[in-house]
């Protein structure tokens, strides 16, 4: 078997076309079908069915598929480690987080870096806290921020970079809007622009409600942080909010109230993988990013 078959494979099974994999591979279309061919005979399966000028996986030529996909990626991760080990302040850093950590948070941490490393790049992506944790375990990217920090999962280390604080987004003219600090009892009758239940900041929400007695009464539900601001601007509820999606972006006509009882915050960590070691460029990210979240956590 041979590295270039896996390459051939692949594209097919993505494209489910020879004719289009061989255009996006640059190759005669005879040399795409004579790789598979020679594949699945060195194989002794059938890796795709024939429809016409489409094909598509069998159930054992999806299996391969998924273990094709791991051989090369660890072939370019082999080739992207040497490379980097040659200059880790030219590599790339792939990382994945929460949309909530994306207005201030990573922007500032990734140009803090720059500035020290500014040849290095960085790959993101951002999802879910399921789907930070399964992209760690699955080989997606090595590094990413979640809140909360996982605890004694498989294969994921975790460290809690800093504390958040959870504040109370309300419009301008509202009654409460002059307070310096307010009590989540006091947002008892307010309606509230919620995020959805999947959330785990949601999640975390509705609990402190629960834990003062009372549940939120929820008038509209919105996935981004952007349209829950705008919908508390517009004073159609009010919205909480972790603190770091507000620096240099709060609505005008909005104001962030601190809550003093409870005290509200969520803890924001790094988890990598425990099976993989971080390429070169990568471990000076993650140590640069221990040593800038400590400064936040003085706050």
């Amino acid at each position: 078997m041979e590295f270039r078959q896996l390459i051939y494979f692949m594209e097919v099974a993505k494209r489910e076309h020879m004719t289009e994999a061989a255009e996006a591979l640059h190759v005669a279309q005879s040399s795409v079908s004579r790789s598979i061919y020679n594949l699945e005979q060195e194989l002794g399966v059938n890796l795709f069915i024939r429809e016409g000028r489409n094909v598509r996986l069998t159930s054992i030529g999806k299996r391969f598929y998924e273990r094709a996909a791991q051989i090369i990626y660890l072939m370019e991760e082999s080739k992207r480690e040497i490379n980097e080990y040659l200059n880790p302040n030219k590599g790339t850093v792939r990382i994945a987080f929460p949309v909530s950590m994306a207005a201030y948070f990573i922007p500032s941490v990734i140009s803090a870096f720059q500035e020290k490393y500014p040849e290095t790049k960085f790959e993101m992506s951002n999802g879910l806290y399921s789907e930070l944790i399964n992209g760690i375990k699955h080989t997606h990217y090595n590094i990413a921020i979640t809140t909360p920090v996982p605890e004694d999962e498989p294969q994921v280390e975790s460290h809690v970079l800093f504390h958040e604080h959870i504040v109370a987004l309300l419009p301008l003219h509202h009654q409460l809007a002059k307070q310096k600090e307010i009590t989540l009892h006091d947002l008892r009758n307010e309606p509230f622009i919620a995020y959805p239940n999947n959330f785990m900041l949601q999640q975390l929400i509705t609990k402190s409600f629960r834990d003062v007695g009372f549940e939120p009464n929820i008038a509209f539900t919105g996935k981004d942080t952007n349209a829950v601001k705008g919908l508390v601007a517009a004073g159609l509820g009010v919205a909480l909010m972790p603190e770091l999606t507000l620096i240099n972006s709060t609505p005008r006509s909005t104001v962030a109230v601190k809550i003093s009882s409870p005290f509200l915050t969520r803890p924001v960590g790094v988890i990598t993988p425990t099976e993989r070691t971080l390429l070169p460029t990568e471990q000076l990210f993650y140590d640069f990013l221990k040593q800038f979240s400590e400064r936040l956590d003085r706050y």
